[in-house]
């Protein structure tokens, strides 16, 4: 399966914001996506990955995810969403953001990372949440990967569960969804535990 090109991302051709220096700063924060198959939470780590955290963020405080939908599903593979309604219209995004895959995290079970075009620094809103250990979606020297900002902390039966819908084809793209999976809300929450590990 080629992945390299394989994910749907705006064309936005505008410079990719890079990262400022912000090495000291340890605060994790947790966002919870609210969607039409259960509550799934997810842990950021601004540390490691600040530009792409900051980035979130901003499309969650702005209510940007609300109403948008899985919609891209592949079992065994990943799920995909933070760009399409319904209708598959992409919703417009900011510029596209600096790729930070060579913070030294892996795209592991229950992470969550940037969907991107085949340009290196082409992500603006669109994440994925990794099914499996999906290695050849990590960074190598000379070799830039997809950048993975946070992990499952709750719900990955959730996210287990969007993965087994049935898929088919519209709007001319491929494993969307037969009947929408809606991110209804995307809300920060208060971090009980800022150390929590990922769901398996």
């Amino acid at each position: 399966m080629a992945l390299t090109i394989a994910f749907m991302a705006n064309g936005v051709t505008a410079s990719p914001e890079v990262p400022s220096e912000n090495k000291n700063k340890e605060d994790i924060v947790q966002v919870q996506m609210e969607t039409s198959k259960g509550n799934i939470v997810l842990q950021l780590d601004e540390k490691r990955a600040p530009v792409t955290v900051k980035n979130f963020l901003r499309y969650v405080d702005e209510g940007f995810y609300d109403n948008l939908i899985f919609h891209r599903v592949i079992n065994g593979f990943m799920i995909q969403g933070g760009g399409m309604d319904k209708n598959m219209t992409q919703k417009p995004t900011k510029a596209p953001i600096y790729n930070e895959s060579s913070n030294g995290l892996a795209n592991r079970r229950g992470t969550i990372a940037m969907a991107r075009t085949s340009a290196p620094h082409s992500a603006t809103s669109q994440f994925f949440i990794n099914l499996e250990d999906n290695n050849s979606l990590n960074y190598r020297t000379g070799q830039p990967g997809y950048a993975v900002f946070g992990h499952v902390v709750k719900g990955m039966d959730v996210v287990d569960a969007i993965a087994k819908v049935r898929t088919g084809r519209k709007a001319g793209h491929s494993d969307v969804p037969v009947e929408p999976v809606f991110i209804i809300k995307a809300d920060r929450v208060q971090a009980a535990d800022k150390n929590e590990p990922p769901v398996k």
